[in-house]
């Protein structure tokens, strides 16, 4: 038997004695079940029912496909039970997304609604690439900047990361700190690997300061702090992330084109799935509470 659709109509022709029951649970025509019956007879070669004036009863053979096809049903009832279940539950597994900069940020948030959810398995991911939503390699995206989505993908506004130009307190006593714009170029810096790096504070510093005052280079955000304050250089991070250093002063202050935007970033298929939903809502009250935001 190929066609499960046949099978069911038979099945509930047998339930209910008659091709206008079957036809009104079905929610189609009367002339479909009786064709999906003649369809199902002449691939079996058995007759399924006797047709009376009552309507239809089942023959042995009918008896029997009603059985099997009885419980197929139940079990595709309770499957796509089980399906509906877990898409209202917070449960399985929840995989977000960002650049390794916001880890210290991120990290906690996602542990503390991981102890909230405790059915919930948590994959926390952070790379330079561009995961691809579309193909399910994650469910929620945390991005920077206001680079073009994809159709499907949904993009919040989280928040504005404050940005300052830091330097150690150990780089000061040696080399000083600038005191106006103009005094950028005579010191050394920490940055970007990539000088065509589209976040706001590298573009604004490629600008105002010769490539090769750039002495300490890197892809990773956590290594540009630590060059900070290891002393090589001034560098740019974010307000909440040098509050944690204490060797670490600020140069020159937040500046508005210096700010980092977040976003959230999901596809439109996966969007209000209760997990992505809760997750986004805790992330949100969390955020408020960010410094430097």
């Amino acid at each position: 038997m190929e066609n499960w659709d046949e099978v069911r109509t038979a099945y509930q022709v047998a339930r209910l004695g008659t091709v206008s029951g079957a036809a009104d649970v079905l929610g189609v025509h009367h002339a479909t079940v009786i064709r999906h019956i003649d369809a199902l007879e002449a691939q079996l070669g058995v007759k399924l029912f006797q047709r009376h004036a009552r309507g239809y009863t089942a023959t042995e053979a009918g008896q029997d496909l009603m059985r099997v096809a009885q419980a197929t049903d139940d079990q595709f009832g309770q499957l796509e039970g089980r399906i509906k279940g877990r898409g209202a539950e917070v449960s399985g597994e929840l995989v977000i997304t960002s650049l390794g900069g916001f880890a210290d940020l991120i990290t906690p948030i996602l542990a503390d609604f991981q102890v909230a959810h405790p059915d919930l398995l948590v994959r926390f991911l952070t790379d330079d690439r561009v995961f691809r939503l579309e193909y399910g390699e994650a469910h929620v995206a945390i991005r920077a900047g206001n680079h073009p989505e994809m159709q499907d993908n949904v993009a919040q506004e989280l928040v504005d990361l404050k940005m300052g130009l830091f330097a150690s307190k150990e780089y000061v006593e040696r080399h000083g700190a600038p005191e106006t714009e103009q005094d950028l170029v005579h010191h050394r810096f920490v940055g970007h690997d990539n000088e065509n790096s589209r976040a706001p504070f590298y573009v604004w510093l490629k600008d105002r300061v010769p490539r090769e005052n750039v002495v300490f280079r890197t892809t990773s955000d956590r290594a540009v702090v630590a060059a900070i304050r290891g002393g090589v250089g001034l560098g740019f991070t974010a307000l909440n992330a040098a509050g944690a250093f204490p060797e670490l002063q600020m140069v020159l202050p937040p500046r508005p084109e210096w700010s980092s935007r977040i976003r959230l970033v999901t596809h439109v298929d996966l969007h209000r799935t209760a997990k992505v939903q809760a997750f986004l809502k805790f992330l949100k009250e969390r955020a408020r509470e960010w410094p430097g935001t």
